[in-house]
C-alpha cells in the first residue's frame, strides 16, 4: 500500500512539474482546413530544417474540441467571441474559381462564353428571384460540400447567400472530394481555390478540369482578355493587381489560444508569419492586404513576450 501511494505521489509530481518520459514538450499539433495542409507542410519541413527538435505534425480536423490543438487553420472571417480569445495571423488569401469537367458542354460552351454574375447565381443558388440566363444548358451537375467549411461559407457569402442556399450535389469530406466527383462526372461543374484547380508543379490547369473564365469588372460580359487567363501565374497577377468582381476571396488565418503555454507553437507561429509569403504564389494563394500581416506580426510578438 505503502509502495503504490508513493508511485501515485511520484506520478502527481511529474504531472506538475512536466511531461512524462517519452511525451516531447516540443510537440505542436495543426489542424483545420485541409486544402492548405500541402503549404503548411512545406513550412513544417522548412521549419524543422532549422529547429530539428521541434515534432510539428497535422491532424485531420474531427469533431474534436479545437481547443486541444495548438494552433488552428482557418479559411473565413470569424465572428467577434473566438476573436476575444484567440491571436489570429492572417497569412495570405485564397480566391474560388468556376470550375468544369472538361468534357462537359458546360465546359466547351462556358469556357468561351465565361459568367456574368446573373449567370453565376442561376448556376449555383437557389434563388427564384434571380434573373434567368435562358441560354444556360440543362445537362449540368453542380457539386459543392456536404459540410459547414471555409470555402462554400466563403462561396455563398460573396455573392449575397447561405451555404445551405447553393445548389446541387452535397460531397462529404474535404474540398479536393469535389474535385474528385467532378472528374467522375462528365456533366460537373463547382466552385475551388487556385490552389486545387491549378497543377502545383507545373502552375497549369489539372489534367480533366476546365477553368471557366469570369466577368472581372462585372460590365455584364466577358473580354477577351479575362478569357486569357489560363494559368495559375495569370489569375494570380489579375487578382493582385487589381480589384476584382464575381471572384470571391478570403484570408487564411492561422490562430493560437492567448492561454496556450506551448513555447514551440508560439515560436513556429512567429516563423510563419516571418517567412510564409514567399511560398503563396507556388500553392495558389494571394498576398494579403499592405500591413496587415505587419499588424497581425506585432500582435503575436506581444504574445511571445508573456
Amino acid at each position: 500500500m505503502k509502495i503504490a501511494k508513493s508511485v501515485l505521489a511520484a506520478l502527481g509530481l511529474l504531472a506538475l512539474n512536466g511531461p512524462v518520459s517519452g511525451q516531447s514538450s516540443n510537440e505542436v499539433v495543426i489542424t483545420g482546413v485541409r486544402f492548405a495542409y500541402p503549404i503548411v507542410e512545406k513550412w513544417i519541413s522548412d521549419y524543422k530544417a532549422i529547429n530539428p527538435q521541434a515534432n510539428i505534425r497535422i491532424e485531420n480536423r474531427t469533431i474534436t474540441d479545437p481547443q486541444k490543438y495548438d494552433l488552428l487553420i482557418e479559411a473565413y472571417e470569424l465572428n467577434k467571441e473566438p476573436k476575444e480569445k484567440r491571436e489570429y495571423v492572417s497569412l495570405g488569401r485564397y480566391a474560388l474559381l468556376p470550375v468544369a469537367n472538361s468534357k462537359s458542354v458546360f465546359a466547351k460552351e462556358y469556357s468561351e462564353k465565361g459568367l456574368t454574375e446573373k449567370t453565376y447565381k442561376q448556376l449555383f443558388f437557389h434563388d427564384i428571384y434571380a434573373e434567368k440566363d435562358k441560354a444556360l444548358p440543362e445537362n449540368y451537375t453542380v457539386y459543392t460540400r456536404l459540410q459547414k467549411a471555409g470555402a462554400p461559407v466563403t462561396f455563398a457569402k460573396y455573392f449575397g447567400y447561405e451555404q445551405q442556399q447553393i445548389k446541387g450535389k452535397s460531397i462529404a469530406g474535404a474540398d479536393e472530394h469535389l474535385i474528385k466527383a467532378l472528374l467522375k462526372d462528365e456533366t460537373g461543374v463547382t466552385y475551388t481555390t487556385i490552389g486545387l484547380a491549378y497543377d502545383a508543379k507545373t502552375g497549369q490547369t489539372v489534367e480533366g478540369l476546365t477553368v471557366i473564365p469570369v466577368d472581372l469588372d462585372g460590365n455584364g460580359k466577358v473580354s477577351k482578355e479575362e478569357k486569357a487567363l489560363g494559368n495559375r501565374e495569370a489569375w494570380i497577377t489579375a487578382l493582385e493587381s487589381q480589384k476584382v468582381k464575381n471572384v470571391p476571396v478570403e484570408y487564411i488565418h492561422f490562430s493560437i489560444d492567448r492561454q496556450n503555454t506551448n513555447p514551440e507553437a508560439k515560436k513556429f507561429l512567429l516563423w510563419v508569419a516571418d517567412n510564409a509569403e514567399k511560398d503563396l504564389h507556388n500553392f495558389g494563394y494571394l498576398k494579403g492586404e499592405s500591413g496587415r500581416l505587419t499588424e497581425d506580426k506585432e500582435k503575436l510578438e506581444s504574445l511571445l513576450r508573456k
